[in-house]
């Protein structure tokens, strides 16, 4: 599976973006899905998972209730609704598929996009 993320950029504090991430491979629906970031010199961080069949999802609470994490299998996506930014929002932003959607850990997931810049000004 090889995974694109698109749709970062620059955002005003308060607005919102919506990230995309293209998956290519005929495997892309039997797996959970999860949006992570990353700032230079930390660890890439959880954000959002989702089950193989988008019926359930799990999010970091740093995120809960602005960010929304859902997936079109025909399509082969997965998208990252974000809302209320905030400038501690700047980051790469990556796109990755696991086994499990209940997993957070970076080790958990198999495959991993290319990520895509996401800047919030105050």
């Amino acid at each position: 599976v090889q995974l694109v993320e698109s749709g970062g950029g620059l955002a005003q504090a308060g607005g919102s973006l919506n990230l995309s991430c293209a998956a290519s491979g005929s495997t892309f629906y039997s797996y959970a899905a999860g949006w992570f970031r990353q700032t230079p010199g930390k660890e890439r961080d959880f954000l959002a998972s989702i089950k193989f069949s988008g019926d359930s999802t799990f999010y970091a609470d740093s995120v809960k209730g602005r960010f929304t994490i859902s997936r079109d299998n025909t399509e082969k996506k997965v998208f990252l609704q974000m809302n209320s930014l905030r400038p501690e929002d700047t980051a790469v932003y990556y796109c990755a598929v696991g086994p499990s959607f209940q997993f957070t850990r970076v080790r958990d997931y198999v495959y991993w996009g290319q990520g895509t810049q996401v800047t919030v000004s105050s």
